[in-house]
């Protein structure tokens, strides 16, 4: 049986217009209730009860005390994030949070433990399982279509100005975690590992170009060996202007499918083809935020939808450490010129 919902924002920056889209559809489907929405800034709490016509709070603590909130969507940058989930767990608030978990996987790797132990649910916000095409090319693997997975290749050719890393903290350690992968090929890395399996080893190098200037990596290229045997590659970047949709390639021994942004399409050697339209906005360009809301929405229904069953949601806390596993060991194996595990050492 589901029930409505009683929903928070935290956090009112750049990442808020697609969330707050899904929830008002949401709402107005009867789904939730958006109790309120908080920023410690008030201009931009003005900002977005104009924008959105939702309303908002002058205080987190009118939040943490609303016993009707059950659901807290936190959106503010990694650091912020550590102390915000400790409240939150002691107030027994689920959580659906904006990637990545944290800057570090340690730091990761306690906020899933602290929700865990309050017994709350954590759903991190990896939208891009939920296109259409990329569901539809789970489903074809899960039936077998491809055959055994032999090759994967990711490309995520994206591109950012320098005045998107003027931004104070944009693209530094202690704000993000890091650059190009934690904070942008993240989505692709964990639809990569959700549809092909984990990778067991990596050999990379990485870098920051002479196209930008910023503390961390705007490029990383590696090789990739995956637990079930197949064999693949990344490369991931915000130096490639005009910046394009990401791409990933799984070549399996009856066919080979290509995901373009939120595109598939899938030639069987067999003759046939099918394909699966997209509308190739992914914000891969100068503008991030210029993409459609709906896969949102479909992550924060599934999100309530599992709520409501008493199960995990489809892209759980626990299971998104994967990919910061992953990260970790792609800057390793690009620090080191060596190869690493996935798994087996953290970043300092």
């Amino acid at each position: 049986m589901s029930k409505t919902h009683s929903v928070a924002i935290i956090g009112l920056g750049m990442a808020v217009t697609p969330h707050a889209k899904s929830l008002r559809d949401l709402q107005q489907q009867g789904r939730l209730r958006v109790a309120c929405a908080w920023s410690p800034s008030a201009q931009r709490r003005e900002r977005f009860a104009e924008n959105f016509g939702l309303p908002t709070v002058d205080s987190l603590d009118r939040i943490l005390d609303d016993r009707a909130v059950d659901t807290v969507l936190l959106l503010t940058p990694p650091n912020a994030r550590l102390d915000l989930i400790e409240r939150l767990a002691k107030a027994g608030k689920h959580v659906i949070m904006e990637k990545p978990i944290e800057r570090t996987t340690a730091a990761a790797e306690r906020i899933v433990a602290l929700c865990d132990q309050a017994r709350i649910r954590l759903g991190i916000v990896l939208q891009h399982r939920f296109r259409p095409a990329a569901v539809k090319l789970r489903e074809l693997l899960a039936a077998g279509a491809l055959g055994d997975l032999a090759l994967a290749q990711l490309t995520v050719p994206w591109w950012r100005p320098q005045a998107y890393y003027d931004e104070p903290g944009r693209g530094t350690l202690a704000r993000d975690g890091g650059g190009v992968l934690i904070s942008q090929a993240i989505h692709s890395l964990d639809l990569m590992l959700s549809l092909a399996g984990p990778v067991i080893e990596v050999a990379a190098i990485a870098g920051t170009s002479r196209l930008h200037r910023m503390e961390t990596e705007d490029f990383v290229s590696a090789g990739l060996r995956f637990a079930n045997g197949a064999l693949g590659g990344v490369i991931a970047t915000t130096g490639f202007y005009p910046g394009t949709p990401e791409q990933l390639i799984l070549a399996g021994a009856k066919g080979t499918a290509m995901l373009a942004g939120d595109g598939l399409r899938v030639q069987y050697q067999d003759g046939r083809s099918e394909s699966v339209e997209g509308e190739g906005k992914t914000g891969g360009g100068a503008d991030p935020m210029a993409f459609p809301h709906d896969a949102h929405r479909a992550l924060i229904a599934e999100f309530f939808d599992a709520l409501d069953a008493g199960r995990e949601p489809a892209v759980p806390g626990h299971q998104v450490l994967g990919v910061h596993h992953l990260i970790d060991a792609l800057l390793l194996s690009a620090r080191r010129g060596q190869a690493v595990a996935p798994g087996t050492e953290e970043m300092p």
